[in-house]
Formats: C-alpha cells, sequence, structure tokens
C-alpha cells in the first residue's frame, strides 16, 4: 500500500498545485468556451467525466452512507483527480489488505 499512498500524495499534490496555478493564473470561463467550442474539447471532457463516473462506481461499492457518497460524488465532479487521488489515500489508509482497499470494509 505504501506505493499507491506515494502515487496518490504525488497525484493530488501536483493537481492541487496545477489547479491554484490555472485560478491565478487562467481565465476560466473564457478559455473554457474556447475549449468547449471545439469537438475535441468536447470528446476529452466527455472522456474525462466518464471516468469521473466510473471512478465514482467504487465509490458507490466502498461507502455505506449516503452523505457520504453525496460529498465525494461532488467533490469528483468539481475537482477531478484531485479527489480521485484524496479518495484512493482514503482507501489506503483505512484498508488492512488489498482486498478491503478495492471492496471496502
Amino acid at each position: 500500500m505504501t506505493k499507491v499512498k506515494v502515487v496518490a500524495w504525488l497525484g493530488a499534490l501536483i493537481m492541487a498545485g496545477m489547479i491554484v496555478f490555472s485560478l491565478v493564473t487562467g481565465d476560466f470561463f473564457g478559455e473554457g468556451s474556447i475549449l468547449l467550442g471545439m469537438v475535441w474539447g468536447q470528446m476529452s471532457m466527455v472522456d474525462l467525466y466518464v471516468g469521473f463516473f466510473l471512478f465514482y462506481l467504487w465509490i458507490l461499492r466502498r461507502e455505506k452512507d449516503l452523505l457520504t457518497k453525496v460529498i465525494w460524488f461532488l467533490l469528483l465532479m468539481t475537482t477531478g483527480s484531485l479527489a480521485t487521488a484524496l479518495y484512493i489515500l482514503k482507501a489506503a489508509n483505512e484498508s488492512k489488505t488489498e482486498l478491503e482497499f478495492f471492496l471496502g470494509k
């Protein structure tokens, strides 16, 4: 699990840094409208959110509490890979075995 935690921490730090950098230096709405105005920009967004939803299926499987499921859904849909990395860290820290990591308690 140590390798999983290291990779998840790296992913979380990179994503947090890039989110801050992009918010400070970029034009979210202006650049977003340009991106969504292109077919490949639209395709990339569909691909990204399908991936987020598929990852969310794992969260649904592992989590028991409805509020927790809703919070992770909102985090995943708004922060994307940052939330993915943080959830992997959460799951790795809570798990004693690989099976528990994948399936929950």
